[in-house]
């Protein structure tokens, strides 16, 4: 196997991570006004993802590091031709991050409140505009033969991405309606459980719906090999799983959401390989794993350091959920 389509897998799998691991946090911020009616709930809810946050944002930034470091020319063409959702997207992560540190600074109801405002709408934001984008480089993008962006704001919502968008919003919030499933108890429990039976059908319809948009109008799903029709089939059985299983079986309903994310994240980069970035102006300007990668001395020292580090972290990270596995009372006090 090349060493840029190793690079690929890798930067298909550290996506992976990210969707599910962030997947959940933004669900829980956006799920936060409306399971949180008092402050000691809403630093409760606020709390479940506390120490995981932080933890599961670096997913992303070793993605795009990766993307940098192995596909140069695919992150500059990405980077100037997503610019304003990415921007939006730099800002929701900042909105919300700062909102998750500074909410309990004072004892003001105000200030919190606001905070806990700014956790809503950076979630929702995020949620929503990395749906877009990633949909976006499978539909395709206005883009020249030296990677510079040839269209406008319109040829970036397009019905396909924007149903890919409110996808990946429904998909996350459900997601994080199961984690705060196991997260919480008493009241809040059954508050979550309340929201998660009127949510779980039309998450799974908008999902349905955009699968089925995507494998008839999109040209690489749907003629994407069989392997990649598979996994897509994979991700509509776990979601539906997840949804039926949700009140009995919590965990599992969240292992079926978690393998929902990780298949479609699969389908849309299988599918575009070996294509990292599709044109829509000449296939012949498509950039690929081959014309888009580092040098191959280049990659190879990445895969060292990679060998050594990638088992490091995830050793960490799953220390760390393993310590804050306990469910969270409303009751316990919390720098949250």
């Amino acid at each position: 196997m090349e060493l840029s389509t190793l690079w690929f897998i890798l930067v298909t799998v550290l996506f992976t991570g990210f969707f599910i691991l962030e997947g959940f946090d933004f669900g829980v911020g956006i799920l936060l006004p409306f399971i949180g009616k008092t402050e000691p709930e809403r630093r409760a809810v606020v709390r479940s993802i506390g120490p995981h946050w932080d933890g599961n944002e670096v997913w992303l930034l070793t993605a795009g590091g990766a993307v940098f470091a192995a596909f140069p020319k695919w992150y500059a063409t990405m980077f100037s031709s997503l610019y304003l959702p990415l921007l939006l997207i730099l800002v929701g992560l900042i909105l919300r991050g700062l909102a998750v540190e500074y909410r309990n600074k004072m004892e003001s109801p105000l200030w919190r409140s606001r905070w806990d405002k700014a956790i809503f709408v950076g979630s929702l934001l995020v949620a929503l505009l990395f749906g877009v984008g990633i949909t976006d480089l499978i539909h395709g993008l206005p883009f020249d033969g030296a990677g510079t962006f040839q269209g406008n704001f319109l040829d970036l919502v397009q019905p396909f991405p924007l149903l890919g968008g409110l996808a990946s919003l429904s998909v996350f919030t459900w997601i994080g309606a199961l984690f705060l499933q196991l997260k919480l108890q008493g009241e809040l429990l059954a508050r979550t459980q309340v929201i998660a039976s009127k949510l779980g059908w039309g998450v799974f319809c908008v999902f349905l719906a955009m699968g089925i948009f995507g494998f008839t109008a999109n040209k690489l799903l749907a003629e994407s090999m069989l392997v990649f029709k598979v996994t897509a089939g994979v991700a509509v059985l776990s979601l539906l799983l997840s949804v039926l299983l949700f009140k009995k079986r919590p965990g599992i309903a969240f292992a079926m959401a978690a393998t929902a994310i990780a298949m479609t994240t699969v389908t849309f980069f299988g599918s575009l390989f070996p294509n990292t970035m599709v044109s829509t102006l000449h296939v012949d300007w498509n950039l690929t794993t081959a014309n888009a990668s580092s040098t191959p001395y280049t990659l190879k020292v990445m895969s060292i350091v990679a060998a050594i580090f990638v088992p490091i972290v995830l050793v960490y990270q799953g220390y760390t959920y393993w310590i804050f596995r306990k469910r969270i009372s409303v009751d316990e006090n919390s720098g949250y």
